[in-house]
């Protein structure tokens, strides 16, 4: 969920665009979940769950003869309290049971339900971050499909929990639970707590017995079923399991292995030791958001199963590995009370991120990931939405970048106003405040006045629960005959309040000086010996805000070169970039940033190297094919191969030739690429003798090269990568590539891979449905239909029947 594709931005900025409606309070509670007890067993050929439910409740204050429990697309067979029915309602999705007497103020009771849930008639659709909502789900149940594994796995944010059990389905109820779960003998199986025992039937069929005595939320409840491979590890005397499909056993060590660390590192540095009796995590099919962090058992999407090519240029998934795990901190162990104040969930898990990456590999790496969530906000069109948001179309709406990555941004400054030791502290006190429980973001605010002693009443409702951000426009007048500097910021738009660090860079050494912003406009004058070469404002990086300021080519040089922050050398490279071409210096300095510590900047800088001026380019190349030798991270030699390819001089074959005897993706794709547009046949060699399963991980690559041969047996290749490279790719150049990739297929006579790219466009579709993606996949096939009505094709009628297809379940 934290890495936002070209579709998903698009989404994100039509949720901006959505009305609020009415006020959404937390709900009310008049009875309280104390224990669930479920014996489920599995409808495979219906895609269908039969279960039984013994629900403890407890009145909580006023006097109550009803209970109302959540239950959607369910047949309800029976409702007993010991062993007499009683009177029940079924309606609108809610179960209304009219219970033996009137219970008082913590009086407690049981009910018994058997029930057959029907996961498939459930009507709500989710939202971008979670994009179904029907809570339980069966991938291939019938094994109708050999490149797709049989699974069973349930999925409860927001209040999805109730397609499969009848609860009170809301952040602010916990219960301890036990799942009796009956499942074919050849499938593992995964719940939450500790796996009690196993039983065998005698029929192909065993009953395994999952127990949690501590509370949690309803939607963290989760099953997991399926033919996974498990990997043991352990973090002190708790077992730490990884599920993945068998392919994936060999890394999967390589993938989450970092997970005890991690649970070390959070320990700490909440103050609180890892609370819950296990930890698990599932990789599994067809999953409707990224992760999910079910209490002790957590759940991934596919694409966290990553080859060993691939690791070695990334794991992409190690941010959301830990954003999962701190939930079980915040959001499990203190859970919001609302969906409006999701933030005190998401916002902390978010940023665990940054405090894993500060942890584990240093501030460049940290800083680079906050940058880029902040970049991915002020992108978002999201600005007129509260952070503590308690107007809203639709709950699941509120899992966006406000959510995640303001709130993120917003502790940070949190953070550095009132300093790492009063933060964490008060960070603890409110966990063990609210164990267990919920709260709201009062209770954060309580907490961290109380540990900080602190008034923060004006930066939580600036920030908290007030909307927008920073916009700052900076200018500065140097004063020679006073030897003074004085800079003006001036916002754009609404006001905020905040403190501002200022560095001043002298020739001599360089001085820090904090002040208060409080007024639309603001004047700072300080002395300086000699005139400064660069006036940095905003320098500790730690603002929500845009930033306009007056900086010259000379101050940008001097920035990079002096500047420690990584957003300082990323905004000197970006501003030096544009001067290449006319000023010597400004090149000299883009070679020195071929050096730069943090690899994401040697990467950067190579995309914005200009070799087509007149500066130093022999020493440019050069420096270049070191890099793509020798650097230490794949990716930027995997870059610097790119740069070099794009010159078209057969003098780098022998780079390229040493890049395709690489095991890392990147490398491998970069030089199968460029040694094709120097040695068509060599790279063609080459790619014939790549397996199967190789070809599909370098995917992106081999899919250009079948498009510069025009290879028709190719298409069906090609055409599983179209929609991907379409409307998932950043890349502007991969864009462009499946755009001619998708008109040449939408013309051909292939219907393999016209059904291919049709069914690829029927799931974004469906999947994006409520954000408009079924009319965007429709207008293209209707263009797949107007090209063929065009064409004097052989299967023409084969293939427009099968778009014709496409379009219908589009519709439906």
């Amino acid at each position: 969920m934290k890495r936002l594709f070209f579709l998903l931005l698009l989404l994100m900025v039509f949720i901006g665009q959505a009305q609020q409606t009415d006020y959404r309070a937390t709900k009310d509670r008049v009875n309280n979940l104390v224990h669930t007890r479920l014996k489920v067993d599995f409808d495979f050929e219906k895609s269908q769950l039969n279960g039984e439910a013994w629900i403890d409740l407890q009145a909580h204050f006023y006097p109550t003869n009803t209970l109302v429990l959540d239950a959607k697309s369910f047949d309800i067979h029976r409702v007993l309290m010991n062993g007499r029915k009683l009177a029940y309602n079924y309606s609108d999705d809610q179960l209304t049971i009219t219970l033996d007497k009137t219970y008082q103020q913590g009086e407690t009771y049981q009910v018994y339900i058997k029930y057959t849930a029907k996961p498939e008639e459930v009507i709500h659709q989710g939202g971008v971050a979670i994009t179904d909502a029907k809570g339980l789900y069966f991938i291939d149940p019938m094994d109708a499909d050999p490149d797709k594994p049989t699974q069973v796995w349930t999925q409860g944010e927001t209040e999805s929990s109730s397609c499969w059990f009848p609860t009170i389905d809301s952040p602010n109820q916990k219960t301890s639970q036990e799942i009796y779960m009956r499942v074919p003998n050849q499938y593992v199986s995964l719940s939450n707590g500790e796996l009690i025992s196993q039983t065998e039937h005698g029929d192909g069929t065993r009953t395994d017995y999952w127990k949690m005595d501590e509370k949690h939320a309803p939607y963290l409840f989760f099953m997991g079923v399926g033919d996974f491979s498990v990997v043991r590890d352990q973090w002190n005397d708790l077992d730490v399991d990884y599920y993945v499909e068998k392919e994936f056993a060999y890394v999967a060590k390589e993938i989450f292995g970092h997970t005890p660390e991690m649970m070390d590192y959070f320990s700490e540095l909440t103050g609180i030791a890892y609370p819950w009796d296990k930890y698990a995590q599932i990789v599994v099919r067809d999953y409707v958001s990224g992760a999910m962090e079910n209490t002790t058992a957590v759940v991934h999407g596919e694409r966290a199963q990553q080859h060993r090519g691939e690791l070695l240029d990334e794991n992409i998934w190690e941010g959301t590995i830990a954003h999962e795990l701190f939930h079980h901190w915040f959001g499990d162990l203190v859970t919001c009370e609302s969906w409006s104040n999701l933030t005190v969930n998401e916002s902390f898990a978010t940023y665990s991120v940054y405090l894993w990456y500060a942890y584990k590999y240093g501030k460049d790496r940290a800083d680079a990931h906050m940058n880029a969530d902040v970049e991915a906000y002020l992108r978002s069109n999201s600005e007129d939405k509260d952070l503590v948001r308690f107007y809203y179309k639709d709950k699941d709406d509120m899992f966006d970048a406000v959510s995640y990555n303001k709130g993120s941004a917003i502790l940070h400054m949190l953070r550095d106003y009132l300093g790492d030791k009063a933060f964490f502290k008060g960070l603890e006190h409110y966990l063990r405040k609210h164990q267990f429980g919920s709260a709201e973001a009062h209770d954060l605010r309580l907490a961290l006045e109380e540990i900080s002693g602190k008034d923060l009443n004006w930066f939580f409702n600036q920030w908290f629960f007030g909307n927008g951000h920073i916009h700052m426009q900076v200018s500065y007048d140097y004063n020679t005959i006073n030897k003074t500097v004085t800079v003006t910021v001036r916002q754009l738009g609404k006001p905020f309040v905040f403190p501002l660090s200022i560095d001043i860079y002298e020739p001599g050494g360089t001085a820090r000086h904090e002040v208060w912003v409080k007024e639309e406009e603001a004047s700072f004058t300080f002395p300086f010996s000699q005139l400064p070469k660069l006036v940095n404002v905003g320098a500790k990086h730690v603002l929500l805000a845009s930033i306009k300021d007056t900086k010259t080519l000379q101050n940008y040089l001097y920035q990079y070169k002096h500047a420690p922050h990584y957003v300082d050398r990323k905004q000197a490279i970006e501003a030096i970039a544009k001067e290449q071409q006319t000023e010597k210096q400004a090149y000299k300095t883009m070679l020195k940033a071929l050096d730069d510590p943090y690899y994401e900047l040697r990467k950067f800088t190579l995309e914005n190297l200009d070799l087509f001026q007149k500066y130093n380019k022999k020493e440019a190349i050069a420096k270049i094919v070191q890099l793509a030798r020798n650097d230490k991270h794949t990716k930027v030699r995997a870059t610097a191969i790119e740069v070099l390819g794009k010159l078209i001089d057969p003098t780098f074959i022998p780079v390229f030739m040493e890049g395709l005897r690489q095991e890392s993706n990147a490398i491998l794709s970069a030089s199968l690429v460029a040694l094709y547009g120097v040695d068509q046949a060599a790279a063609l060699t080459k790619l014939a003798s790549l397996s199967p399963e190789v070809k599909e991980r370098l995917a992106d690559a081999v899919s250009l090269i079948y498009l510069g041969e025009k290879d028709l047996e190719q298409l069906p290749f090609i055409a599983k990568q179209v929609v991907k490279g379409m409307f998932f790719s950043q890349a502007p150049r991969t864009q462009q590539a499946y755009g001619e990739a998708f008109q040449w297929i939408a013309s051909s006579d292939n219907r393999e891979a016209i059904a291919t790219l049709a069914d690829d466009l029927v799931t974004m579709g469906l999947r994006y449905k409520q954000y408009k993606a079924d009319k965007m996949a429709i207008n293209l096939l209707n263009q797949v239909l107007d090209k063929q009505q065009a064409s004097e094709n052989k299967d023409k009628e084969g293939i427009l029947q099968t778009v014709k297809e496409a379009i219908a379940k589009l519709m439906e």
